[in-house]
């Protein structure tokens, strides 16, 4: 045992050297799912696949901190998963509302809740953003988007009425806003709005697809799927990805 923890540890240092520190991704999206089957797996109910889940993403974000990540944004619960059992998306949303407490408390980390808030409850809610509202003024940190109650295609929906809304305020009329819309007029009224689109996006468990997430923008960015289980994701498991990145050519459409 000590002689295969020896030579992971020695695999994880050559992965580390070999990265080129100039082209890693400024914003990493990471698709953290498997949670469910790990538990299942190991005869345990889905609340201790979400509790592990949310372990791994402490691990994680200490990872990307130490290669000075500027962005992650994490999805942690679809506009999909919220028609599972209402004892599963209680427990999840505790499970959530404690994680963010627990990266708060770290004092590492800019939190900001993304996802449409009316789709979860008011208590929940509340909580999610009076923790994350005491990490606004840390503006060297991390930021780290907790995707919940997110769906790209709802997110765009909310886009275009805030476009609308903004417009409406303006006095201008539908026809106005379908002749002077650009893409900024999008970007702007995102859940991400400010921050670089993502560079990199991880998915675990084996799936290939990205299920919407971060639909709008995604447009450029770079995808790695990784076979293991969320729960089960490892350093080198991270570092395989950057390394996968970093050798990749990016032409963003050119």
């Amino acid at each position: 045992m000590m002689q295969g923890n020896f030579l992971y540890e020695v695999y994880e240092f050559r992965l580390q050297r070999s990265l080129d520190r100039e082209s890693l991704p400024r914003h990493i999206g990471v698709i953290l799912d498997g949670n469910r089957r790990w538990a299942k797996a190991g005869g345990s109910p889905a609340s201790e696949g979400h509790r592990a889940g949310a372990g791994k993403v402490l691990d994680f974000l200490k990872w990307a901190n130490e290669v000075h990540t500027e962005v992650v944004t994490l999805w942690l619960l679809s506009t999909d998963n919220l028609s599972r059992s209402s004892t599963e998306i209680t427990e999840l949303l505790v499970i959530i509302e404690q994680l963010v407490a627990r990266l708060v408390e770290t004092g590492e980390y800019r939190v900001n809740i993304v996802g449409d808030m009316t789709l979860l409850s008011p208590e929940f809610v509340e909580a999610v953003n009076a923790h994350s509202a005491k990490t606004e003024t840390l503006e060297n940190a991390m930021q780290v988007n907790i995707a919940v109650g997110y769906g790209g295609r709802q997110e765009l929906v909310d886009a275009m009425r805030g476009v609308l809304e903004d417009a409406a305020q303006k006095g201008l009329t539908i026809e106005d806003v379908a002749k002077s819309l650009k893409v900024a007029d999008i970007t702007e009224h995102l859940y991400t709005r400010g921050q670089p689109d993502p560079d990199l996006i991880i998915r675990t468990s084996g799936e290939q697809r990205l299920s919407g997430f971060l639909l709008w923008q995604s447009a450029h960015s770079e995808y790695y799927f990784c076979e293991t289980f969320w729960p089960d994701f490892r350093k080198v498991d991270f570092l395989r990805a950057l390394r996968s990145f970093s050798q990749r050519e990016r032409r963003h459409g050119k």
